[in-house]
């Protein structure tokens, strides 16, 4: 029988195999490829002459945005992701402009609430540990951070429905923020938005203990967004009194499977971080728009990459009871599943989302006037890449109009040998990128 070495070995003497690595690294290794069949011909838009014709089959990446899944992929995501927030808070690029500099922004991080003492390892300002509360002293690496110090004793239950309704406590907290900055300013909250916005954009972080805290840009712009200057009155301080107001009060009333109310709020640590201009140094209780931005991007990237439960949806007692977990996120997912059996809780949908830890939400999102989308980013990349190809062709971009036809024929590599050299090519790719990176950072 022959050993994956050899059949790596077979693959790379095979014929075609030289177009098919082209293929491959032209999507940078994706683990997790989709194929496609057909075509594409180039029309000259001036004299709607067919000046080329191609059919075969191409590759195109999974854009998974997980990196257990696909790390190549993921990597895209969280380079999208570093550019979508910067754009928000630096301007001058993806149609914000660099003014909004100028406006109160600020980095704010909700937790989520206590359901029950777990197990922690929290420094004191000499760096010394502290002791846990279960009276011992933790290790970094210790696979009981996280966990609860007593199992039978912590509130599954209650952390699930906190969890899978973290969406409707953003949607209320924002409403209160708007509302909070209304009353600070001392304007009517129906006139607010003759005034002044609030935009922002927020990722979600798993901790260890399997639920997620959000972290977020808040930014008061004009009433018209971020080209307009936001009002005078508008200032950091306000902004701030403004988050941890609208935090207090925000709640979210739902019942537990006895018909017991249950009441859901954010954790007691609110930080509110005013941010300062990219050529700022940081100083304490502060943080510069470029640190901010690569912070985002490793929680996005962190929060898809992930989250100590299962990559895929669970379909069935028997996928919970082979799942490669620790206990407790396995008793997460167990009580996400049986709380999904339940009619009251039709509308979360637990069952799909159980192996998300019953978090249904994305884990990036902003407001419409915060910065660009992920759309127009991947557009503008489709965009530069079809000009470059058609440039080095010698062709015009300008009046060559490319027509694609293609068809799904399936996801994936042929066999073990081909993911193989696929993560090779995905490894140097990553190297390739980072070398270049470090040239270019002055």
């Amino acid at each position: 029988m022959l050993t994956l070495e050899d059949r790596i070995t077979d693959r790379i003497r095979s014929a075609g195999y030289r177009d098919w690595r082209a293929k491959v690294e032209a999507i940078g290794g994706c683990a997790k490829p989709v194929h496609l069949t057909g075509g594409y011909h180039l029309v000259d838009t001036t004299t709607n002459r067919v000046i080329h014709r191609h059919r075969g089959d191409v590759l195109m990446p999974c854009n998974n945005r997980r990196e257990s899944v696909c790390p190549t992929c993921s990597s895209r995501y969280a380079a999208d992701a570093f550019h979508l927030v910067r754009a928000g808070l630096s301007g001058g690029h993806k149609g914000v402009p660099a003014e909004v500099t100028t406006h109160p922004r600020a980095f704010v991080t909700l937790t989520a609430p206590s359901f029950g003492p777990v197990h922690n390892r929290v420094l004191t300002a000499s760096g010394k540990t502290r002791r846990c509360p279960c009276g011992e002293t933790h290790h970094e690496a210790d696979t009981r951070l996280g966990a609860p110090v007593d199992p039978e004793a912590y509130d599954y239950t209650g952390s699930v429905l906190w969890q899978a309704n973290t969406g409707k406590l953003w949607s209320v907290f924002t409403r209160r923020l708007v509302r909070a900055v209304a009353d600070l300013a001392g304007i009517r909250v129906r006139d607010f938005r003759d005034h002044a916005r609030v935009s922002y954009g927020k990722v979600a972080e798993y901790q260890r203990r399997g639920l997620v805290h959000f972290h977020a840009v808040v930014r008061i712009d004009g009433p018209d967004g971020p080209d307009k200057r936001p009002p005078s009155w508008a200032t950091r301080d306000l902004l701030d009194a403004a988050v941890r107001v609208a935090a207090s009060l925000t709640e979210v009333n739902t019942a537990r499977p006895d018909g017991a109310v249950l009441v859901l709020r954010w954790g007691k640590q609110v930080d509110v971080r005013p941010v300062v201009a990219e050529d700022v140094e940081d100083t304490e209780g502060q943080i510069s728009e470029a640190k901010l931005a690569g912070y985002v991007a490793k929680y996005a990237t962190k929060g898809t990459g992930k989250s100590e439960a299962a990559d895929r949806p669970i379909r069935s007692q028997l996928d919970i009871d082979l799942l490669r977990v620790t206990p407790h996120h396995r008793r997460i997912i167990q009580t996400a599943w049986d709380l999904g059996e339940l009619a009251q809780y039709d509308d979360l949908k637990l069952r799909r989302w159980a192996h998300m830890l019953a978090f249904r939400g994305h884990f990036l999102t902003k407001s419409r006037a915060y910065s660009t989308t992920f759309k127009a980013i991947r557009g503008d990349r489709r965009e530069h890449r079809r000009r470059e190809s058609l440039t080095a062709a010698d062709l015009d971009p300008d009046i060559t109009l490319l027509v694609g036809d293609w068809t799904f024929t399936g996801t994936g590599y042929a066999n073990d040998a081909e993911s193989e050299l696929a993560a090779g090519i995905a490894e140097r790719t990553h190297h390739d990128r980072a070398r270049k990176h470090r040239k270019d950072t002055p």
